[in-house]
């Protein structure tokens, strides 16, 4: 009785001191109505158009001030009523503070780690992927109202898995261009709201472009030059981030450290003010990654002097600069007539458009849309449960013998659960992660179905000896099943830090072998990694009865696996990216751009579009504890194609898309996928093209995928759209994207359709 009143007490005492939490701790950053000055000030205005909002505040500007506000720790503008703000602010996969504009502490703990990124996409699930981006920028905002988080999210990365050493392919949506763009698009309507005029938060799309190295073999990410062809800038590497801008709308888009073809990407005009903003439309601001335009000066030696750096960069279409360099040497590039102070003013435009756009130049922020969000809204129940289930859809089961999964609950009584990620928890949220909410391990989950005995058998993932083997080869001899919990972590793989191997770690492949040999029941290899691992070992081992890939399953990731494993949740994920096995590597440097093979340097080609030798794994692959087929029951044979020109618009049996009639030129494929199986799941259909041979062509593409849930027995008929120019072209040497005249084949599980694609000459255009 004194316990439940000692208890009671202190809920009573935790309720008052809630209770008394001021939701909003942060003052006003701009225009706040308390000051006399602000009804004065038309910038605070908000019956006026931004735009002219905008005009009106640069106009009032000292050009020193101007200057104060190009770098990320933008100053503050005391006789103007505005607060200083930090624009770096991360939210790769939930609110992080590895960025400066964010800090956990007080009434904001933590906030809720979804998996990363590369898990999250294997779903293949973008209503997955916007709902993720609102819950983030729910709790994004409740911070920024309790004075410990910014607005500004330098989030997504949406860069090409190019390459399997890559140690940031983790942070990515995977190796193919559609999805990665489709995610990037998702992910941003989820974060910054559906109001085109208005911003929840404002995301950002990084990092343009070509940027798929680190730190590998002596070469490093500032000192490197991606030779790239125009060929693979447009049909590969440009692809994420035009969708983004054009699909996602975002409000921001980061340049990155690295030279395309001699130039800094944040120096480069043709890619900041023609391709973004000119082509793209832009309507956001353009800022570097993070010492970028130092970088291009101190290390790169692009420029002679700091101040031409300083004016390349700006005059480029950079508005924004992460570093103290713009703030330096701004104002002497204008005295020296290496830049105007129009210029600086043009990069202030777009900044502060989407500050206004955010709200910050509104006065209070109670009275705004988001304003009532605060500690409540971080971390609840719904947003946990997001995250858990984000983990499950993401999951890939790679190898299913027997099948021995799922495992049973009365036959599985005792669980030996074996290797460096057993425990894992921080390991699970990757990196540009912040602080979770909380942890459940793998051992942790498996225990709420068994018990279990836990021997890690190497002390990390190193695995530098086999001291701790024996322990491990005993409790599998013992235990019914057994569960190897093996793979990566952010010392193998991180930023900066890239692979020189596809191999697990160390002694880890011995470990995994000599705990299959005596184990006495099944035996379950689960992987924890963000870039592909050669287990051929592994998937050859008919000791090895089922293989599953977590990826980095977020703060939720022990549960999850229990789940998959104990059939709780039939898995449905797919893989973003190929696995190929450790010889893929001879005689492919890192620095090797080209995605197509060349036969003259023995380069292999890279992805599942230009690749064709042996795998490990293919892209796409992923297994169910059920069975579905597919059936395609209605499609075109043939579509033709209006062509605005004479001959010379068809060449080399090809239409160039700037010449196609391209509106609602689409083909409607109607698929049925029946579950032929013994357990309900949910199918990820992915949709391929392969078209006509050629020179240009890939092998195949992705052109669609959906993500459906079938009952046992029951069969389910979807429609795809596949838009014809944006999904059935290919491009040429010269970078111009054209639709191949021809028989194109359809490809869906086994089930392959044909579409001829013919032309047809409507008047004159010129070429």
């Amino acid at each position: 009785m004194i316990l439940h009143k000692m208890a009671l007490a202190t809920i009573l005492f935790f309720l008052i001191i809630s209770s008394s939490v001021r939701v909003h701790s942060r003052e006003t950053f701009a225009c706040d109505t308390k000051d006399a000055a602000t009804p004065t000030l038309r910038f605070c205005q908000v019956s006026v158009p931004i735009p002219e909002r905008v005009k009106d505040l640069i106009g009032r500007l000292t050009l020193a001030e101007k200057v104060s506000l190009l770098g990320n720790t933008a100053a503050a503008i005391p006789r103007l009523g505005i607060k200083g703000y930090e624009w770096w602010s991360e939210a790769l996969h939930g609110v992080s503070n590895v960025g400066l504009g964010t800090k956990f502490g007080g009434v904001y703990p933590a906030a809720t780690s979804f998996p990363q990124v590369i898990t999250t996409v294997a779903s293949f699930n973008a209503s997955l992927w916007e709902s993720i981006g609102r819950v983030v920028s729910n709790e994004a905002r409740a911070m920024y109202n309790g004075g410990v988080g910014g607005l500004t999210y330098w989030s997504p990365n949406v860069n090409i898995l190019r390459d399997p050493r890559w140690g940031r392919g983790q942070e990515t949506p995977g190796e193919d261009p559609v999805v990665a763009g489709k995610y990037a698009a998702s992910y941003v309507r989820g974060l910054q709201g559906n109001d085109r005029s208005r911003l929840k938060v404002a995301a950002c799309c990084k990092h343009f472009t070509a940027y798929d190295l680190d730190n590998w073999n002596g070469v490093d990410r500032f000192h490197f030059n991606a030779k790239v062809s125009k060929q693979d800038i447009e049909d590969t590497f440009d692809v994420p981030f035009r969708m983004c801008v054009k699909e996602g709308n975002v409000a921001s888009i980061m340049c990155s450290y690295n030279q395309v073809n001699g130039v800094p990407t944040c120096a480069d005009p043709n890619l900041l003010k023609k391709t973004i903003r000119s082509q793209w439309g832009l309507n956001g601001y353009i800022v570097s990654d993070c010492d970028s335009v130092k970088v291009l000066y101190d290390t790169q030696h692009y420029t002679g002097t700091p101040e031409e750096s300083a004016a390349d960069s700006i005059k480029a279409g950079l508005d924004l600069d992460c570093g103290l360099f713009l703030g330096a040497h701004t104002i002497d590039a204008v005295k020296k007539n290496l830049l105007r102070e129009s210029d600086v003013d043009n990069a202030l435009v777009n900044t502060l458009t989407v500050q206004m756009r955010l709200g910050m130049f509104d006065g209070d922020i109670a009275a705004q849309p988001y304003g009532h969000l605060g500690p409540a809204h971080v971390c609840t129940p719904v947003h946990k449960g997001l995250a858990l289930e984000a983990a499950h859809q993401g999951i890939v089961l790679l190898k299913n013998r027997g099948p021995s999964l799922p495992l049973s609950r009365h036959r599985h009584r005792t669980i030996a659960v074996i290797g460096p990620n057993s425990d894992a928890t921080l390991t699970m949220i990757g990196n540009y992660a912040g602080i979770a909410c909380g942890y459940t391990s793998p051992v942790k989950g498996i225990t709420g179905y068994a018990r279990t005995v836990l021997q890690k058998g190497c002390a990390d993932v190193h695995c530098i000896d086999d001291i701790m083997f024996d322990g491990a080869v005993e409790a599998a001899r013992g235990a019914d099943a057994t569960v190897l919990v093996m793979g990566l972590d952010q010392s193998i793989e991180a930023e900066f830090k890239d692979r020189n191997s596809l191999l697990l770690p160390g002694k880890q492949q011995e470990l995994v072998s000599r705990v299959a040999r005596a184990s006495k029941g099944p035996v379950i290899l689960v992987l924890m990694s963000g870039g592909p691992i050669d287990i051929s070992f592994a998937e050859m081992d008919r000791k090895i009865s089922a293989i599953v890939w977590a990826g980095y399953p977020g703060q939720e990731g022990g549960t999850a696996i229990a789940d998959i494993l104990f059939g709780a949740v039939n898995p449905g994920g797919k893989l973003p990216m190929t696995w190929y096995p450790q010889d893929y590597l001879t005689n492919l440097p890192m620095t090797e751009m080209s995605m197509r093979p060349i036969k003259s340097k023995r380069i292999p080609g890279r992805t599942y579009r230009f690749y064709d030798g042996p795998v490990v794994y293919p892209f796409g692959h992923g297994l169910s504890y059920t069975r579905f087929t597919h059936n395609i029951a209605d499609a075109p044979k043939v579509i033709p194609i209006a062509v605005r020109g004479r001959n010379g618009t068809v060449l080399g049996k090809s239409v160039r898309v700037t010449h196609a009639r391209c509106d609602r030129l689409s083909l409607g494929v109607h698929v049925d996928i029946t579950n032929v199986g013994s357990r309900d799941g949910t199918h990820t259909m992915l949709v391929f093209s392969a078209p006509p041979s050629g020179e240009w062509a890939p092998r195949k593409q992705l052109v669609a995928f959906e993500r459906v849930h079938v009952a046992v027995g029951e069969k389910k008929r979807v429609l795809v759209n596949i838009h014809v120019c944006k999904y059935l072209s290919v491009v040429d040497r010269a970078g111009n994207r054209r639709i191949p005249i021809g028989d194109h084949g359809i490809h869906i599980g086994d089930e392959i359709h044909t579409v001829s694609l013919q032309a047809s000459t409507l008047g004159v255009i010129k070429s």
